[in-house]
């Protein structure tokens, strides 16, 4: 079976080319070995925020009670999870059934290249003209003892209940979004982490407000202890773990692997098609095409490029390889402002240059460093402590990076990523009359 184009996955990065491609007159075939959808929509982002939702909702009502909110709410995480079923049951097939409309050739199976135009799925054989890998990332494997007794971000979206102790290793947005949700549900939560500051891309002063706010909520956090080994004893798994040279124990029903993700190549057999990759994912040019196999595109977090993990970018990858596959290599993509979220519980976020970034650099810039904990905006419903800084450019008046701890972090790092993108300047900024009383009306004060 010959095809113009092949897409090995089918989330944001491989879903957007293989519709483009077919809608101009391709013949495109589509394979993933795992229900279609990606995931982002399946386990991920969305059902996550389904379940971040809720627990905001928990703490909200804590920090009110007694300031005029009575009662204490509860999650009953069968029901919860019921809800968040609502939105990825049917996803995989609705999807499918979407591609086909566009003629898009659906396969089930693992794909392996067999050779530089051939790909082996089940007992299919395909052919293809160009390809697109887009078989995003994986829990990365720890070299730890008893490994195998760790459970996934995918299995914890589908406990059918909440254990009563939980304990993440690692200290990324997995381990704190998922210990913010299960400690507003009454669990005992542990977060192991062997370096110094967890959600290292952040600014250390705002990941130090976070890991208070933290504590405050129930969630234990141990730095600088590295985990050497996993055992389960009865229905108790038991961590053992190094602190400074001290040997430290932690109890939990269930271990959670929080450290990390890496590229999907394996199994991929990308040696057979001449691909070239690492690590850090399959080896792009400029343009998303394999620097060994001139047919071979790649797209999200597969491909070894400069652009965060993020499902935003995978979309926006998966668009510059239709456009380059359709009209020749014309494209670039844009890495410069995108900004990034941890949805915990208050949110941490960034855009641009961070201040280590900028020290780094060299680049002569005012820091407008903002303790917001007593602005009406967060006092108002007693939401602890709230950070923002902002950093601008002193020859330009362009505003480099924006970086937020809050409970509104999320949405207001996106008004700075939107002045970044289309070059606003501070001052112009400053003239913006928002909304008041609104977040986004706090804006002429950070700037």
């Amino acid at each position: 079976m010959e095809y113009d184009l092949i897409v090995i996955g089918s989330g944001s990065a491989g879903s957007v080319a293989a519709t483009k491609c077919a809608r101009a007159g391709w013949k495109v075939a589509m394979i993933d070995n795992r229900p279609y959808g990606g995931t982002c929509a399946l386990r991920g982002c969305d059902p996550k925020k389904v379940l971040v939702g809720a627990a905001e909702i928990i703490a909200d009502a804590g920090r009110m009670s007694e300031k005029g909110i009575a009662g204490h709410p509860h999650i009953i995480w069968s029901d919860l999870m019921s809800f968040k079923e609502t939105f990825t049951a049917g996803f995989p097939e609705e999807k499918e059934e979407g591609l086909k409309r566009s003629e898009v050739d659906t396969f089930h199976g693992t794909a392996s290249f067999v050779s530089k135009d051939e790909i082996q799925v089940g007992e299919e054989k395909l052919k293809g003209k160009k390809y697109l890998i887009a078989t995003g990332a994986k829990p990365s494997t720890l070299p730890i003892a008893g490994n195998e007794h760790l459970i996934y971000s995918d299995d914890f979206l589908e406990l059918e209940s909440l254990p009563e102790r939980l304990l993440f290793i690692g200290g990324g947005y997995i381990s704190f979004e998922f210990a913010h949700i299960a400690a507003r549900c009454g669990a005992e939560v542990h977060i192991i982490h062997r370096g110094k500051q967890p959600l290292d891309y952040f600014e250390e002063e705002h990941v130090e407000a976070l890991v208070r706010e933290s504590e405050k909520a129930g969630v234990k956090v141990h730095l600088q202890t590295e985990v050497t080994s996993i055992a389960k004893e009865g229905e108790i798994y038991i961590v053992k773990g190094l602190q400074q040279g001290i040997e430290k124990f932690y109890e939990g029903n269930v271990v959670v692997h929080g450290a990390g993700r890496v590229p999907a190549t394996e199994g991929l057999n990308l040696d057979a098609a001449g691909i070239e990759y690492s690590a850090r994912g399959i080896h792009v040019n400029e343009f998303l095409q394999s620097h060994t196999n001139s047919n071979v595109y790649a797209a999200g977090d597969v491909a070894a490029t400069e652009g965060m993990p993020l499902t935003p970018l995978a979309g926006k990858d998966s668009q510059i390889v239709a456009s380059n596959l359709l009209e020749g290599n014309h494209k670039k993509p844009d890495y410069e402002v995108v900004p990034t979220v941890a949805f915990t519980i208050p949110k941490i976020a960034s855009v641009g240059l961070t201040t280590k970034e900028l020290y780094k650099k060299g680049i002569q810039a005012d820091i407008r460093d903002v303790n917001m904990t007593d602005w009406y905006t967060y006092k108002r419903t007693n939401e602890g402590e709230a950070r923002g800084k902002v950093i601008v450019a002193k020859d330009t008046n362009l505003i480099l990076g924006a970086h937020f701890m809050s409970h509104h972090a999320d949405e207001m790092i996106n008004y700075f990523a939107m002045a970044m993108q289309f070059g606003i300047k501070a001052d112009d900024l400053k003239k913006m009359t928002f909304a008041y009383p609104t977040p986004a009306s706090d804006i002429g004060y950070l700037v």
